[in-house]
């Protein structure tokens, strides 16, 4: 049986990941440190699940992760541990240095022994569009020059050339891959979605930065999961690939559709009403990628229509309430990195 580890485990793209990859008959081995935004409820499922083991980890424990490689000897791993929120970072980069620089790292090294001895090895490394920075026109391609606007933007660029460089100096075994935005089951409500959808359940206001005229090409998760599988299969080793829907809405249109569907499924409070607030600095008005490659020579193409995708997340979180009482209300409650 083909085993696959998979970093970030806990987290919304990991568990969510680890679903698709256990519905395909592969062994998973699920690394993850424990941090505020990781969820144990997201992988209740798949806890009596003889192929599936779970083991806490930080990237940053080197000799840890050459250990575990070498006593499971998976085939691939997927990179997804990362500290991923933008306004946290501005609030408190260090974290997202230690992670996303030097927990990168640290992945790297252990991998460039394991790889060495065994092979036909590979490592998938999970990045963002923001790396990019702000897209006014046209869509971002993979050789595009980065402009990381936000401390996170700045740390996954980080790791990205860190990546590279290995790729080329070691020949280490790396595909690195760049996602728009993703939303769907399971996603910490410190982001825009969820956290719109919990506020709509119970009664809040619903906070928009700015005017609400940011924009981002919106892709569901299990799409997003598909992809990683399909380059993990017939990608090229060192190359970068963009994935993403082709579909851009502002915050406003989010809003605006999420209000839609909830006034369907459940009686609306006097306080759900779309609330305007101080934007964060350096926020990007527009990430767009151009996911032409994926496409033309994977044949990968997303599967969910971004109404029915909005549908599906709204249904999930109200048939999973307990979700949120895993998790501390005051990351929940409290508008994005303030504290």
């Amino acid at each position: 049986m083909q085993k696959f580890l998979v970093t970030g485990g806990l987290g919304f793209i990991g568990s969510n990941l680890i679903d698709l990859l256990l519905k395909k008959k592969f062994y998973i081995i699920n690394i993850d440190k424990i941090t505020y935004s990781s969820n144990f409820y997201n992988t209740k499922k798949f806890t009596k699940n003889k192929n599936y083991k779970f083991i806490r980890c930080d990237l940053n424990n080197r000799k840890k992760i050459l250990q575990i490689l070498k006593k499971f000897k998976p085939k691939g791993i997927f990179n997804l541990a990362a500290e991923t929120h933008v306004d946290r970072s501005i609030d408190g980069p260090k974290a997202f240095v230690k992670s996303n620089i030097l927990g990168v790292f640290n992945l790297l090294e252990a991998f460039k022994i394991y790889s060495k001895n065994n092979h036909n090895v590979r490592l998938i490394h999970v990045s963002t569009d923001e790396v990019y920075g702000d897209v006014l026109k046209g869509r971002s391609k993979e050789d595009d020059q980065y402009k990381p606007s936000s401390p996170y933007a700045a740390s996954k660029a980080s790791s990205d050339h860190l990546v590279q460089s290995y790729i080329k100096t070691y020949k280490t075994p790396v595909i690195i891959t760049n996602c728009s935005n993703n939303y769907g089951p399971k996603q910490h409500p410190e982001k825009l979605i969820p956290k719109l959808i919990y506020n709509i359940l119970n009664n809040k206001t619903l906070p928009i930065y700015g005017k609400g005229k940011n924009s981002r090409e919106w892709i569901y998760v299990s799409d997003h999961c598909d992809a990683l599988l399909r380059i993990f299969k017939k990608g090229k080793i060192g190359n970068f690939y963009n994935i993403g829907s082709n579909l851009n809405l502002n915050n406003l249109m989010i809003v605006k559709k999420l209000l839609s569907i909830g006034t369907k499924k459940v009686k609306l409070g006097k306080n759900v009403k779309i609330k305007f607030v101080k934007d964060r600095p350096g926020h990007d008005l527009r990430y767009a990628i151009n996911s032409n490659k994926l496409r033309k020579e994977l044949k990968w193409n997303p599967k969910t229509k971004i109404n029915n995708g909005l549908e599906k997340t709204f249904d999930w979180y109200i048939n999973n309430s307990e979700y949120f009482s895993k998790l501390n209300k005051k990351d929940i409650t409290s508008r994005l990195g303030k504290k």
